[in-house]
This record gives structure tokens, C-alpha cells and sequence, in this order.
């Protein structure tokens, strides 16, 4: 009789999940079941609430994980919902907007004065790159130092794309959400403007992100001599194609 495993369950990235559960649903709740005919728009937050919330605590429940999505989500949809019920100037959404992708920005700064800069652990960590392979190469030419002065350069670019994001997103909260918070109209704008913000903002964060990480590719190749191949982890490498046929002679 086989013993019941005690190995918690296996973690696999699900960002269209999460972006569906976290963003999408709660924005088209709030957009299109506001009105009084329908939920209300206390119970419209409330429940556009409700969706990351339950799916960020199950996958810290399930996977011992944080879902950073499902926790922004909670957070933006918790602020935004306050705002909301408490029916405070409108303004006040565009600076909360502005006010957490900054304090993020804030956050990778700091970092690198500390012994884990968030580049290392978001960009530059053994789940990507074989750090020890890297490390052992930079050490044997001498350029441990060249290469660190990259790594803060790239944390310099890595935090410049959350001021982009802040600077967006007030620009956004003040062009479209303009009614009374409270009302309908308030979450229906509310939801456009959630929505309209991820091809204006996330597409292009992403593609910053691509080009942080292009960067520091570029740098560990010119510093080791390594292809991108060479350095990836076994984790995100791919592998090789075992194929049952014998050589040819």
C-alpha cells in the first residue's frame, strides 16, 4: 500500500487566469451590472471585489504562493471600491491610480541598496538564468564589477517602467472617469477605464520589460561569451527532442 504523498501541489503560472479573474470580470461587472436595475453600485464593488480576493487566498491556500496580480487586483479594486462607497472626489482615484505603480517604482530603488535588489529576484534569478554558471564565468574574466554596474542600470530602467505606469494612469483616471463617485456612471467609467488601460499601459510595460531583460542578456553574452541557450535554466530550458531512429552508417 502506497503512502499518501505530503508534496504540496505543483504551481503553474496562469497569467490569463489570473488577468480574467483579477481584472477582466471585475471590470465588466462594475462597467455593465452598476446600474440600479441590476446589482447597484455598492454591491457592484463589493462583488468586483470578491473575484480576486477568493482567487488570490485560494492560491495562497492551494500553492503557499502570492498571487501578485490577484493581490494588485485586491488592492486597486479594494481602494477604488473605498473610494467609491465613501463617495469621494473623483480626484482622489486618479492619484491612487498614479500612487501604486509609483510606490513600486519607489520600491525598486530602494532595493538596490539593500542585498536584493527586486531586479535579481524578478528578472535575474535561478528560475531564468544559471546564476552559478554566470557567476563563475564573470569571476574567472574579472568583470563581476561591469557586470553589477549593469544590474543597477537595468534596476534604474526596471523602475522607470512603473513611473510610466503611474504617469499613464493618472493621465487615464482624469480623462475618463469624470462623474460623481458612487453612482453608475462612476463604476462604469471606472471599468472602461481598467480595461483601456492594459493596451495603453501593460502592453507597453511589457515591452520595456523585454527590452530590461534584451539588455541584460546582451550584457551577460558580451561578458561570457555565452548564448541565451547556454545560460537558461533547466527550469525554462527546452529540451532536447529524443528521437528513436539509429544514425545513419
Amino acid at each position: 500500500m502506497s503512502s499518501p504523498t505530503t508534496d504540496k501541489p505543483t504551481h503553474k503560472p496562469r497569467p490569463w487566469v489570473d488577468l480574467l479573474i483579477s481584472i477582466v470580470i471585475p471590470s465588466v461587472i462594475l462597467m455593465k451590472l452598476s446600474g440600479d436595475d441590476y446589482l447597484g453600485s455598492a454591491m457592484a464593488l463589493i462583488i468586483g471585489l470578491a473575484f480576486p480576493l477568493t482567487w488570490g487566498l485560494f492560491e495562497l491556500i492551494r500553492y503557499r504562493k502570492y498571487n501578485f496580480i490577484a493581490v494588485l487586483g485586491v488592492v486597486s479594486v479594494g481602494m477604488t471600491g473605498g473610494i467609491g462607497l465613501l463617495a469621494l472626489d473623483p480626484k482622489w482615484l486618479a492619484i491612487k491610480e498614479a500612487a501604486i505603480p509609483a510606490l513600486i517604482g519607489i520600491a525598486v530603488l530602494v532595493s538596490t541598496r539593500t542585498k536584493y535588489p527586486l531586479v535579481r529576484t524578478l528578472l535575474y534569478n535561478p528560475a531564468i538564468l544559471n546564476v552559478d554558471k554566470i557567476h563563475h564565468t564573470l569571476a574567472e574574466k574579472g568583470t563581476e564589477d561591469v557586470f553589477e554596474a549593469r544590474l543597477l542600470k537595468a534596476s534604474y530602467f526596471f523602475s522607470g517602467t512603473f513611473f510610466f505606469s503611474a504617469f499613464m494612469n493618472y493621465v487615464l483616471a482624469k480623462w475618463i472617469v469624470i462623474s460623481p463617485a458612487g453612482t453608475t456612471a462612476f463604476n462604469e467609467e471606472l471599468g472602461r477605464m481598467t480595461l483601456v488601460s492594459y493596451p495603453m499601459i501593460a502592453i507597453p510595460s511589457m515591452i520595456m520589460m523585454i527590452a530590461i531583460f534584451y539588455y541584460l542578456w546582451r550584457s551577460i553574452r558580451r561578458l561570457t561569451g555565452y548564448t541565451l541557450e547556454e545560460v537558461l535554466s533547466e527550469q525554462v530550458s527546452p529540451q532536447p527532442a529524443h528521437s528513436s531512429d539509429e544514425p545513419s552508417k
